[in-house]
């Protein structure tokens, strides 16, 4: 199938972004959507039921019931289809249908014949994924089995937004209690300061010489200045935190390291590098790998970058991230560096790429390109104030390195 022929729909990128704002970890729902595959499997009297979100190049398989899968290409999946439609999507038999019947889920293990996709819809009406069900045998479903079909889609969209919520919640306690620490750090020294010498001007009592005295004064003046400068910076912090989301928001989300970051990258990306027979590492740095900080749409920047990467790099192949918390600055920066042996990109399309313009290609394995990745990647590093930086030689490989302002804990 060529690129041309890729299904994408005419708002692709507000359904990118609206996924990238859920800001999910794809590893981590397989329990919290379990009851929900096996009852749409059950509902519907199917072998194998799949809740899957789709981003700019991969099917995510965040939970599923009777079938163990994690990932595909989103080339290769029914589903990108089922994102087209404003209801469902249906194919009696994928083995005699011209998109689906090479596909290796139907020419070999679990061999699926039948296939019904549910969009999972927001409320704004972007198609982020489906909920499927798939069987060996061709089914008929009854009206009501699709409604309760329905039914289903609509609560794993719920329970995504409040995870979402959950997360901002746990995010903001967070940060309440490093500033209640800070508060707590930053009054006790102006506070010492006028009790100390407070208590020196009522020792000496009438031995108090005027001009000491009005030192003494000028001293505890200060420090209640800086007690006040410390309450209207708190202040200026809640405004600006209430302003609206259009402005650049860093430290939301919950705690991350780089230990835990490389784990994630590894167990998302590391499928698709060894699928295409690609070398992929994860470096860190040791003495900050430890340290938490903001996971705010980590994982879509870089996923979307070592998915472009790999792309673009032939078999034999390597992909390389290193990832690097920079906390000697005035402000901690999270820098993210993402290299490829690919085939590189001209000058001509770097420009493309950092003025939003660029266009999709084809990869070395023949993957088709969807042309949002990058364009997400750019708009997700713009929201929250970072920077990006793109090297690259045609015939050598490129790198893609990210600069993140962070609030480490």
């Amino acid at each position: 199938m060529s690129t041309s022929n890729a299904p994408v729909p005419a708002n692709e990128m507000d359904r990118l972004l609206s996924l990238a704002e859920l800001d999910i970890d794809y590893s981590d729902y397989q329990v919290t959507f379990q009851d929900l595959a096996k009852l749409a499997a059950k509902v519907t009297g199917t072998r194998i039921s799949l809740v899957n979100l789709i981003d700019s190049l991969t099917q995510w398989t965040i939970s599923n019931y009777g079938l163990d899968i994690e990932q595909m290409l989103r080339e290769d999946s029914v589903c990108q289809y089922t994102i087209m439609e404003t209801d469902h999507f249906e194919v009696g038999d994928l083995s005699v249908d011209e998109r689906f019947k090479d596909k290796f889920y139907v020419t070999g293990d679990p061999n699926v014949r039948y296939y019904y996709g549910i969009p999972l819809k927001t409320t704004e009406g972007l198609h982020i994924g489906a909920l499927c069900v798939l069987d060996q045998e061709r089914k008929t479903l009854e009206p009501e089995k699709i409604e309760l079909l329905k039914i289903i889609a609509d609560e794993i969209v719920s329970r995504l937004k409040t995870h979402k919520v959950l997360e901002n919640l746990k995010s903001r306690l967070l940060e309440a209690r490093q500033t209640q620490k800070k508060v707590a750090h930053d009054i006790r020294g102006p506070l010492g300061g006028i009790v100390g010498l407070a208590q020196i001007i009522r020792d000496q009592g009438e031995e108090n010489r005027m001009d000491e005295v009005l030192e003494f004064i000028n001293l505890i003046h200060k420090s209640g200045n800086s007690i006040l400068d410390l309450a209207e910076e708190i202040l200026e912090s809640h405004k600006d935190k209430a302003k609206p989301a259009s402005t650049p928001q860093v430290a939301n989300g919950q705690g991350f390291t780089l230990a835990i970051f490389k784990d994630k990258l590894e167990k998302l990306y590391g499928p698709q590098a060894k699928h295409k027979r690609i070398a992929f590492e994860v470096n860190t740095s040791l003495l900050t790998e430890n340290i938490h900080f903001s996971k705010n749409k980590l994982l879509q920047i870089t996923g979307n970058l070592i998915s472009n990467a790999i792309k673009f790099t032939p078999v034999g192949g390597r992909v390389v991230v290193d990832l690097q918390l920079l906390i000697d600055q005035a402000k901690p920066v999270l820098r993210i560096a993402v290299g490829d042996s690919g085939v590189g990109i001209s000058g001509e399309n770097i420009e493309a790429i950092l003025s939003g313009t660029a266009s999709s290609t084809g990869g070395t394995g023949g993957e088709q390109g969807f042309g949002f990745g990058l364009a997400l990647v750019r708009h997700l590093v713009d929201s929250l104030g970072g920077t990006i930086q793109i090297t690259s030689e045609p015939g050598v490989g490129t790198t893609f390195a990210i600069d993140l302002p962070q609030s480490i804990y």
